[in-house]
């Protein structure tokens, strides 16, 4: 079993389980009647993922399910202690505190099935969560529900608390509670016009008792608090569903059985990956990671599975990643193609059809043929609101629904789309004409357009700017149109119009892209800040990977941060200045320590020295993983994860590095002498320095 050690100290550890898993004083933790509170937040690092294609759940390394967004991704929470522990909700199932030596959380090899082991000191417990899948899709036989399976592994009778605290639409909403008669399932009912109805079920613990010595029950206003004992040997299964849309009744009875469908569907799945080469089992969980940020229904895959965790604790960059960018889901189609799940490309091919249906033929976009995002479901309008009422992860307010930047016109996002299709079409599958009619008319209005300013890739709400990445990503997407109507021999009557603008762009970036006195290509044109996005201009084809300005920007990003360059040891920041961040610093951003490392492999086939640099850089990002290999969207200056979480950009570009370096290694290691190559232009970063000899000179 492939496994990452859960990177924290001892002391730390024993802090989390003390302070955060019960939320109580150690001393009070065999008090069956005690209100449950979290005193502290768990780190977002230690958090596993759970899902069904539907909506998804973190589980962090107490045995707590603190987001989890019910019954889509982007609906109202029934659990969001993560960013509010006193009114967010949590369900969280344990042994007492005091009694626990270690916790691991390891996935169950090759799937989505988390299990959290409690190792204390009268045995072994395991707690393993997962949400039912079939081996064959099937709506009728899906069930969208979150199962945890309590056991016993070895050792002796072991006591647990299950805290169920649910706190609807992020706690704006009460609910009532009830029992069945059989006392195995509880009932929730939101109070209200439009309540929602939502159900916790047991297949052998009785929720109704008070006696102590089968386990008391202490009922709550808001929820449950229920004290259990198993010996070895023994289990309890709890299921979390709801009434209406996609929700239906699970039999306990059958769960064993769902399991091992659920563990059949994860395999089946992980099997059609084409891919074995390097770092496998790293390209693996990121693939499954994508598969669990993807909306099964329509195809639409959302850019993370969490609102509001924030790119600088304390700060206020806290944004709803929970739908659909364009720029995102469309680097997204890329991994997968390369990987080989082609049927996944194939259902997002389906939907950008029908979203790119509404801005060129329906005329619904506001900002173009194309909107910056869209709900899972291909809606245009995601207003954004502020909770006021919850703390925000860590105190860093405001918590966000929702998200502004839909109405942003951002240029960038027009390459990326058209690029994946142009690949879609090269890898995938021929794309039809009347998708042709849409590219079309797309690079049309990307002629007439290209010259205006926009928000960046990075969103910026304080002002639009003549951005570089954007106008790149403008002659990407004038460049992919051109080539893919040679390809496929697709009618074009304006071509010499496409032709005359991706020229155009071309030189305009050269010229007011770059900046002399530095030698490097900036943010924006007749800028001095360095920008990490151009980092891919090889990565697009835009400059060959010897190119001398393309070696010095390698070379000026390539600096450490306080000599004016972006780089922290081996991380890289996405730029060096930020007029919202000047009251603090942002965490290195993970998509762009990947850039570098993937521009590195490209400069490897001039620079042989390069491709160990990268090799040595890769697996030195490996290390910022969390135990089980998954990555937020930054990682802070004390090695810890910030942003929404996970990122569906960092484990893409996590692919798209590993790909791509494993295939030139394997190329360098058959092309024989190197030799006769040029000296390594940069600095080589080694994560473990050897001493230097004495007498010997650098």
């Amino acid at each position: 079993v492939f496994m990452f050690p859960i990177k924290q100290s001892l002391t730390t550890t024993m802090h989390t389980l003390s302070s955060i898993l019960t939320g109580t004083p150690s001393t009070t933790d065999d008090a069956p009647h005690e209100v449950p509170r979290r005193q502290n937040e768990v780190p977002i690092e230690e958090h596993g993922l759970i899902g069904n294609m539907k909506t998804l759940a973190t589980v962090d390394t107490t045995g707590c399910v603190d987001f989890f967004c019910f019954p889509k991704f982007d609906s109202p929470s029934l659990f969001c202690g993560l960013l509010d522990h006193d009114k967010g909700g949590f369900w969280k199932i344990h042994p007492p505190s005091k009694d626990i030596r270690n916790v691991k959380q390891i996935y169950w090899p090759d799937t989505n099935v988390l299990i959290t082991k409690f190792f204390t000191d009268d045995g072994v417990a395991e707690v393993k969560d997962f949400m039912p899948l079939h081996p064959k899709w099937d709506k009728r036989k899906n069930m969208n529900c979150i199962v945890r399976h309590v056991i016993v592994t070895s050792g002796n009778a072991i006591r647990f608390k299950m805290e169920f605290l649910p706190a609807y639409d992020f706690g704006r909403k009460k609910h009532e509670v009830s029992f069945q008669a059989n006392g195995k399932r509880v009932n929730f009912r939101t109070e209200g016009d439009d309540p929602f109805t939502f159900h916790l079920t047991s297949d052998n613990i009785d929720f109704t008792t008070k006696d102590l010595g089968k386990g008391c029950t202490k009922v709550l206003s808001d929820g449950i608090v229920k004290d259990f004992e198993l010996t070895c040997g023994e289990s309890a299964m709890f299921i979390l569903n709801g009434e209406g849309e996609g929700c239906r009744y699970v039999d306990p009875k059958e769960l064993l059985k769902i399991y091992s469908k659920t563990l059949q569907y994860w395999r089946n799945w992980v099997r059609s990956c084409t891919y074995n080469g390097r770092w496998l089992e790293m390209v693996k969980r990121s693939a499954l990671t994508l598969k669990l940020l993807t909306y099964e229904e329509t195809g639409a895959i959302i850019a993370a599975g969490t609102t509001s965790l924030p790119e600088r604790i304390g700060g206020e960059l806290n944004w709803d990643y929970r739908f659909v960018w364009i720029r995102d889901a469309s680097f997204t189609l890329y991994a997968l193609l390369r990987l080989g799940f082609t049927y996944e490309a194939e259902k997002f091919m389906h939907f950008l059809e029908k979203i790119i249906a509404k801005g060129t033929i329906e005329g619904e976009c506001k900002t173009g043929p194309l909107q910056v995002m869209y709900t899972i479901d291909g809606s245009l309008e995601l207003p954004e609101s502020e909770l006021d009422h919850l703390e925000g992860y860590m105190a860093s307010k405001p918590v966000r629904i929702g998200n502004e930047a839909y109405t942003q016109v951002q240029l960038d996002i027009y390459g990326e789309l058209i690029d994946s299709i142009y690949l879609y079409n090269k890898y995938g599958a021929p794309v039809s004409y009347d998708m042709w009619i849409h590219v079309r008319k797309m690079v049309d209005w990307v002629c007439d357009n290209w010259h205006r300013k926009d928000g960046g890739i990075w969103e910026s709400r304080h002002a639009e700017g003549a951005n570089v990445y954007s106008k790149l990503m403008c002659w990407v997407a004038v460049d992919r149109g051109i080539r893919l109507a040679d390809r496929r021999s697709f009618p074009v009557s304006t071509r010499f119009k496409w032709v005359e603008t991706r020229d155009k762009i071309f030189e305009e970036i050269m010229d007011k892209g770059w900046n002399k006195e530095l030698e490097t290509f900036t943010q924006s044109y007749g800028s001095d800040v360095l920008d990490a996005s151009v980092l891919m201009m090889p990565l697009c084809f835009f400059l060959s990977s010897d190119d001398p300005r393309l070696i010095s920007t390698v070379k000026a990003i390539h600096r450490p941060k306080k000599e004016g360059g972006l780089l922290q040891n081996s991380l890289v920041f996405r730029y060096t200045k930020d007029p919202l961040l000047a009251d603090g610093e942002e965490g290195t951003f993970n998509i762009c320590t990947f850039w570098l490392i993937e521009a590195l492999t490209r400069i490897g086939t001039h620079y042989p020295a390069s491709l160990e640099d990268s090799r040595s850089r890769l697996e030195d990002m490996f290390s910022y993983a969390n135990h089980l290999g998954l990555f937020a969207e930054e990682t802070s200056s004390t090695g810890r994860q910030l942003g929404n979480f996970p990122q569906a950009f960092t484990h893409i570009a996590l692919i798209s590095s590993a790909f791509n370096l494993d295939r030139a290694l394997n190329h360098q290691q058959h092309s024989g002498n190197d030799k006769n190559k040029p000296p390594y232009p940069f600095t080589l970063y080694d994560a473990r320095p050897k001493p230097e000899k004495e007498g010997k000179k650098e």
